[in-house]
């Protein structure tokens, strides 16, 4: 998971292997599936242009294939350090790295250390982070016009898995833990900064909720 929280909890579970190996991924096969969705959303309804803020963006495929896909300049945020080599690499292969800026800020809690953007981007964020209504309010807050998340599906699987993941990280003495949040709460958030839900894809373990700004519609 590409995440974004806290210290060294996230620096410790997000190693400079796995930066590198999903900065590998990008480049043999392009975004995940899901990523890939939440790109083609956004797409559709204009990314020629825009700022792209995107939340716990890891090595930021996310932001590079929407700044390839037309948008002017992007942000992405991540508070693992573990990220940067491989992110700096990636964004100079495909000659963005001039539009990509990258900050190590908890949006969550200093959200004024942040501009806003035209479109706000999570990506696999508010399974690793426990605040997730302060995380989707200041996400919300800084979408101009868009934003768009993906979010764990709930059932008897995730949260199986979730167990076992949390209890393998306490067995090895690590303290980051995974959250699964009730969708019907985590969609309630962005629409209480003034966004309206206007594209939903339940998938068998993943979803994407995109919503829009009325007046950006």
């Amino acid at each position: 998971m590409e995440c974004c929280s806290g210290g060294n909890v996230y620096g410790e579970e997000f190693s400079p292997a796995f930066a590198e190996s999903t900065a590998r991924s990008y480049v043999r096969r392009g975004l995940s599936r899901v990523a890939g969705r939440m790109a083609g959303f956004l797409e559709t309804r204009g990314v020629e242009g825009t700022s792209v803020l995107e939340i716990g963006g890891g090595v930021g495929s996310l932001c590079i294939d929407l700044l390839r896909r037309g948008a002017d300049r992007a942000t992405c945020l991540d508070l693992s350090p573990n990220y940067e080599e491989s992110a700096r690499a990636l964004a100079q292969r495909y000659g963005v790295e001039g539009r990509l800026t990258r900050q190590q800020v908890d949006i969550a809690r200093t959200p004024d250390a942040v501009p806003p953007a035209d479109v706000v981007v999570l990506k696999r964020v508010v399974c690793c982070y426990p605040d997730c209504e302060a995380l989707l309010a200041a996400a919300g807050d800084h979408a101009r016009s868009r934003l768009v998340m993906s979010y764990p599906r709930v059932n008897p699987a995730s949260r199986a898995l979730l167990w076992a993941a949390n209890g393998w990280n306490a067995l090895r003495g690590r303290e980051f833990r995974g959250y699964l949040h009730e969708p019907s709460a985590l969609l309630g958030i962005p629409e209480r900064s003034g966004l309206s839900l206007v594209m939903e894809h339940r998938g068998p373990v993943w979803s994407v909720a995109g919503f829009e700004r009325p007046t950006a519609a």
